[in-house]
């Protein structure tokens, strides 16, 4: 038994060793640079300041892990937070957060209970050739409206 059970167990090391990935169980994807996520808070910060508007922005990769996070001079501390929150719900539902706001206004009131969704104006995808490779939040300028569109502007950075 013992000399069976070592067979066996030699026969998958080996088989393990010599495996290699077909292309059916990987995927190329794009992935948001540190510097991809600069290019997006810079368009937001332009935008925001050529309306002369404060605000926190946030830029999270495809899994909603921050890579940058940026206070504008004059913008509430909590903003910053709320600016993370909107980005990771945007990235991690791959839509706008906009569209969440919308449903519960219009009775999908079951979605103020997911722990994981910020369902305020101002997440926006970054999307690059198709693909969702992070996305940006907008939190604390004039209005809930500047937010979305200071996000909307900035996640067009990247082409």
């Amino acid at each position: 038994m013992r000399r069976l059970a070592s067979l066996v167990l030699g026969v998958v090391i080996a088989g393990a060793a010599g495996s290699t990935a077909s292309p059916a169980q990987t995927v190329d994807k794009r992935v948001l640079s540190l510097a991809g996520a600069r290019a997006v808070a810079a368009a937001a910060e332009a935008e925001a300041k050529k309306n002369n508007a404060g605000g926190a922005i946030a830029v999270v990769d495809d899994g909603g892990n921050l890579l940058f996070l940026e206070r504008l001079d004059n913008t509430f501390s909590a903003a910053a937070n709320i600016a993370i929150a909107k980005a990771r719900s945007a990235a991690n539902f791959r839509k706008p957060t906009s569209a969440f706001e919308d449903a519960i206004k219009n009775g999908r009131l079951s979605l103020v209970a997911n722990p994981e969704l910020l369902p305020l104006q101002g997440g926006v995808p970054v999307v690059v050739d198709g693909q969702v490779v992070g996305a940006v939040g907008v939190a604390g300028a004039a209005s809930a409206q500047q937010d979305e569109d200071i996000a909307k502007i900035a996640a067009g950075a990247i082409k």
